[in-house]
C-alpha cells in the first residue's frame, strides 16, 4: 500500500465514524490496548532491555508478549514493565516446559504478571498422527488444569501448518477438540491462518468467545502472500475485529517476523491500528 492509499484508508475509517445507518448515527468502534510480540524486536532486546522497553512505551504500546526474558531475571523485567507503564498479560513458552518443572515457570509467570502462558508451535512428533495430537491435547489439558491454581490460563498459537490435514483432519481442528474449551484457549495468529488457508470468522463463530490473545500481522497479496506491517498489506482487519466480542479478543499483539527495521515496522503497524475504527 502506498502512501496516498494509506491515508486514503485512515481518512475513510475516519469517516466510517459517522456514516449514517438506518437514519441514525453509529459511532464507530476502535483498539483501545495495542500490543506487541517482543520476537518482532529480539535484537534490538540482546543489546538493551531497558531501552527497546523504553522506545516502545514512547511510541503508545501499553502491552508486551514474551518470548524469553533476555537472561533477566522475573522480577528485574517486572521493574522495567512498571517504570514504562506497561503489561505483560502473556508470555510464550516451549511445550517442553509443560513436560518439565511446570510449576517453576507458573511461579515466574505469576511474578510477570503473566495472565496467559502460550505454546508457540508443536515438534514434529506432536503432530504426526490423529492419536500424537490427542496425546497433545492430553497433555495440554493438564497443564491447564495446573494453571488455573494459579490463575493463568493457558493457550496454543497457530502457524500455517496447523491448517493441514493429519490422516484426513485439519490439525487446528483435531487441536480444538481434544482441548477443555474451559481449560486450553488460543491465540490465533491471523497471519498464519490466512495464509495457510483458514478463516478466522468460521473459527470465531463455530468456538466462541476461545480466541482471547491474537497476533495482529498483514499479508501481502498471494501467492507469496509475504508478511509485512499493519495496514500495508490486503487483509481486512475492520472486518476481523468487528468479530472481537464473538470471539473474545482481548489483546492484540502485532508481530512481524523479520522486519527491516524492527522499530520502524512497530511504530508503522501502531499507527494504523490507533488510527482504524470498525
Amino acid at each position: 500500500m502506498d502512501r496516498r492509499t494509506f491515508v486514503g484508508a485512515v481518512t475513510a475509517a475516519g469517516a466510517a465514524a459517522i456514516l449514517p445507518v438506518s437514519g441514525s448515527l453509529l459511532a464507530a468502534d476502535k483498539l483501545d490496548k495495542i500490543g506487541v510480540q517482543l520476537y518482532t524486536v529480539r535484537d534490538l532486546m540482546k543489546v538493551s532491555v531497558e531501552k527497546t522497553l523504553a522506545d516502545i512505551a514512547a511510541i503508545g504500546y501499553r502491552e508486551v508478549e514474551f518470548a524469553g526474558y533476555f537472561n533477566r531475571p522475573p522480577g528485574a523485567i517486572r521493574q522495567l514493565l512498571d517504570r514504562n507503564g506497561l503489561q505483560a498479560p502473556a508470555a510464550h513458552v516451549g511445550i517442553n516446559l509443560l513436560r518439565g518443572p511446570w510449576n517453576r515457570t507458573l511461579d515466574e509467570a505469576l511474578e510477570m504478571g503473566h495472565r496467559y502462558l502460550v505454546v508457540p508451535s508443536l515438534d514434529p512428533k506432536d503432530r504426526d498422527s490423529v492419536a500424537a495430537i490427542k496425546k497433545t491435547g492430553d497433555l495440554l489439558n493438564r497443564a491447564a488444569e495446573d494453571a488455573k491454581r494459579f490463575k493463568i490460563h493457558l493457550a496454543y498459537h497457530n502457524h500455517d501448518l496447523e491448517f493441514q490435514e493429519i490422516e484426513g483432519r485439519r490439525i487446528y481442528d483435531l487441536l480444538l477438540e481434544n482441548t477443555d474449551p474451559e481449560l486450553v484457549l488460543m491465540e490465533m495468529d491471523l497471519y498464519w491462518i490466512t495464509k495457510g488457508g483458514g478463516d478466522p470468522a468460521a473459527y470465531f463463530a463455530r468456538w466462541p468467545e476461545r480466541f482471547p490473545l491474537v497476533h495482529v500481522k498483514d499479508a501481502g497479496p498471494p501467492p507469496d502472500s509475504a508478511m509485512t506491517e499493519v495496514g500495508s498489506g490486503v487483509m481486512k482487519w475492520g472486518e476481523i475485529f468487528a468479530k472481537r466480542k464473538q470471539a473474545g479478543i482481548k489483546h492484540f499483539f502485532v508481530e512481524h517476523d523479520n522486519p527491516k527495521d524492527p522499530m520502524q515496522s512497530i511504530t508503522t503497524s501502531y499507527k494504523y491500528l490507533r488510527a482504524l475504527r470498525f
